[in-house]
């Protein structure tokens, strides 16, 4: 029998109760609507980066749900559409096969976002595992890495690219590589620098005192702490790798035609600038847009990272 005892407390019910019927602290909910209203006064006080964060945000989702903003074939063209210009129906015109820009340029972010991330964590891997090494054994294991590293900090970094993807060959994964290898110098000599710091901590001593095994304390201690200015310089190199991946697929070494990569559709449509402007200079936009817009929060989160510091 189920009888509810006299003059005992009802439960609440309603708002502010979690899935097993205890209501929620008031304190929590007051801290999530502090940092809520916190949250939005930062980004009303920021529309720059409050905007930048919109046009990743397209971006991320263009490259990875394009149907989300169009369902037309980007390889599909209809002659007798040829060279319009931007409109209601083909937003940024159409080619000179008649295929619609809008649509290629929102399939192309596919490649060039994909190719972009995989440049990048090869970086942040090769060159945060150098920095690691030689800044935690030291020795001359930092004195031969390192000095690969000055040799890679004297070539300039889009001729190195173009050597290596000329030695790998063409395509969007080999251009990929190509730039990040251009960029693992940066994120050794990062990676090194805080580790150097980090090494003689007092927690990092402390733990060394205690017998803790060399691995551990790498993994357990150096590597968390060393990580944060490495991962800002991940976010700083973005736009620079969508630079680069752009102008090695701008000369043709990225995927090849009817491919919509973002520096193949602006190559090609430089052929056409007389009379149908918009081939290269709306696909042009959307680089710089993104370029920029990722530059922007980049500087945010690094002026982030210096103020906790």
């Amino acid at each position: 029998m189920s009888q509810t005892l006299a003059g005992a407390p009802a439960l609440p019910t309603g708002t502010g109760t979690t899935a097993d019927n205890r209501v929620e602290p008031p304190e929590r909910r007051s801290r999530y609507g502090r940092d809520a209203r916190r949250l939005l006064r930062f980004l009303v006080r920021r529309p720059g980066l409050l905007l930048s964060g919109v046009v990743i945000s397209l971006v991320v989702l263009a490259a990875f749900w394009p149907t989300i903003f169009t369902a037309r074939d980007p390889l599909l063209g209809v002659p007798s559409d040829r060279f319009h210009p931007p409109s209601g129906q083909h937003w940024f015109g159409t080619d000179e096969l008649g295929r619609d820009v809008f649509t290629r340029v929102v399939h192309g972010s596919e490649l060039s976002l994909k190719a972009t991330l995989i440049a990048v964590a090869v970086a942040f891997v090769v060159g945060g595992a150098i920095g690691l090494l030689a800044g935690f054994v030291g020795g001359w294991v930092e004195d031969v890495l390192m000095r690969m590293v000055d040799v890679l900090l004297a070539i300039p970094a889009l001729f190195l690219s173009l050597a290596l993807v000329t030695a790998l060959g063409f395509g969007t994964v080999k251009v990929a590589v190509a730039v990040g290898v251009a960029s693992v110098a940066g994120f050794a000599r990062v990676m090194r620098a805080e580790v150097l710091r980090i090494r003689l901590a007092t927690y990092v001593e402390a733990a060394r005192s205690s017998g803790a095994r060399w691995h551990s304390v790498l993994l357990r201690h150096v590597l968390p702490n060393a990580m944060g200015p490495v991962l800002v310089l991940a976010t700083l190199d973005f736009g620079t790798a969508i630079l680069a991946v752009s102008s090695l697929s701008f000369l043709g070494y990225g995927a090849a035609p009817p491919a919509p990569e973002w520096g193949t559709l602006i190559s090609t449509g430089r052929n056409y600038l007389a009379n149908a402007w918009w081939l290269s200079t709306l696909p042009g936009f959307a680089v710089a847009a993104t370029v920029l817009a990722t530059n922007r929060v980049a500087r945010a989160l690094d002026g982030e990272w210096a103020r906790q510091r």
